[in-house]
C-alpha cells in the first residue's frame, strides 16, 4: 500500500492505493495557509493512515511548482506559503516513513501514462488548467524533470502571439505576460473583470452563451500555447487535467485551433480527458514509489 497526498492551495487531497493502486481510502481537508499547520496535517494524515494499518507506508506528495537541487520550493504562485521552503526535509525530519516529492502536473502525467488515458502512449504531455496552469512530460514511463527541475511548465511561457512591437518595446520577461495570465481560471476571471467590470467566477465565465466572444478568445489562446508545445515536444497524447478542464466538454474544436497554427497537413496527437478525473494527479503521487524518472 502507498499514500497519495496532493497539496493544493485550497485543499488537501489523499489516497491510498493497494499494490494494484486501487483505492482503498480517498479524502480531503482544507489547505492551511501557514506553513507550520500545513506540516502537521500532513504528518498527522500519514501517521494516522499509517497507525491504522499497522505499518510504516511509503508515501508520495505531489505539490505546485518544483523543487530545486536544495529542496526548495519555487514557482509556487498559488501557494506562496511554502514557497523557498524545504518542505522535504521539514518532513523527514519528524516522520520515519519513506517520502518522496514531486510536481504535481508531472504526477498527474505519469498516473495517466501508467494506467489511465494515455497508458498506450509513449510519449504523454499532462495539462493541469485549474487557477493555474502546469504541465508534466512522461516518455517510455518516466517522468521528464529537465535540469531546472521546470521541463512541462508551458504556462510561464510568453502567451503565442501576443504582439509586443520588438521595434518600440524593450523585451524582457513579465509574468503578466505569461500564458497563464490568460487561460488560467484566475487568469481569465482578472480578464473578464477588466473588461466587464463584473466578478465571476471561471465557471460562471464558460457556462455563460452570453460571453461566447471572450470564451472563443481564450480557447483560441489555448489552442495557440498548446501549438507551441506541440512544436517542441511533439507528443502523441495531450491530456487535460484540472478543474478548468471539465468545462471544455469538445476537445476537437481545440485541437482544430491548435492545428491552425502548426505547418502540418493533420494533426496526429491525441486531446483527451483523463481517466482518473482531473485529480489524477493524486493518483501519480501514490505511484511514486514505482517511479522512473530522468
Amino acid at each position: 500500500m502507498q499514500i497519495g497526498i496532493d497539496l493544493g492551495a485550497t485543499k488537501i487531497e489523499y489516497v491510498l492505493l493497494d499494490n494494484n493502486n486501487s483505492e482503498i481510502i480517498r479524502q480531503r481537508e482544507k489547505t492551511p495557509s501557514n506553513y507550520k499547520k500545513l506540516l502537521k496535517n500532513i504528518s498527522d494524515i500519514i501517521n494516522n493512515l499509517s497507525n491504522k494499518y499497522n505499518t510504516q507506508l511509503d508515501v508520495g506528495i505531489c505539490h505546485p511548482g518544483s523543487m530545486d537541487q536544495k529542496g526548495r520550493v519555487f514557482n509556487t504562485y498559488n501557494m506562496k506559503w511554502i514557497k523557498n521552503k524545504k518542505i522535504m526535509y521539514d518532513l523527514k525530519s519528524i516522520l520515519p516513513n519513506k517520502i518522496i516529492f514531486e510536481n504535481d502536473a508531472n504526477c498527474f502525467a505519469y498516473s495517466e501514462a501508467m494506467d489511465g488515458a494515455a497508458k498506450n502512449y509513449n510519449s504523454v504531455f499532462g495539462i493541469i488548467l485549474g487557477s493555474g496552469t502546469g504541465g508534466g512530460l512522461v516518455i517510455n514511463k518516466k517522468i521528464i524533470r529537465g535540469s531546472n527541475h521546470i521541463a512541462g511548465e508551458w504556462g510561464h511561457n510568453f502567451l503565442p502571439g501576443f504582439g509586443i512591437n520588438e521595434k518600440k518595446t524593450k523585451i524582457k520577461y513579465d509574468y503578466k505576460f505569461s500564458s497563464q495570465q490568460f487561460i488560467s481560471g484566475k487568469g481569465l476571471e482578472s480578464l473578464f473583470k477588466k473588461d466587464f467590470k463584473i466578478k465571476k467566477t471561471a465557471h460562471q465565465i464558460l457556462n455563460n452563451k452570453k460571453n461566447n466572444r471572450f470564451i472563443l478568445l481564450f480557447k483560441e489562446r489555448l489552442g495557440r500555447s498548446l501549438a507551441s508545445v506541440i512544436n517542441i515536444i511533439d507528443p502523441e497524447v495531450i491530456v487535460f487535467g484540472g478543474g478548468l478542464s471539465n468545462e471544455i466538454k469538445n476537445l476537437n474544436e481545440i485541437k482544430n485551433i491548435c492545428k491552425k497554427y502548426l505547418e502540418i497537413k493533420s494533426l496526429n496527437t491525441v486531446f483527451t480527458h483523463p481517466a482518473h478525473g482531473d485529480s489524477s494527479g493524486v493518483r501519480g503521487a501514490a505511484m511514486l514509489s514505482t517511479l522512473n524518472s530522468i
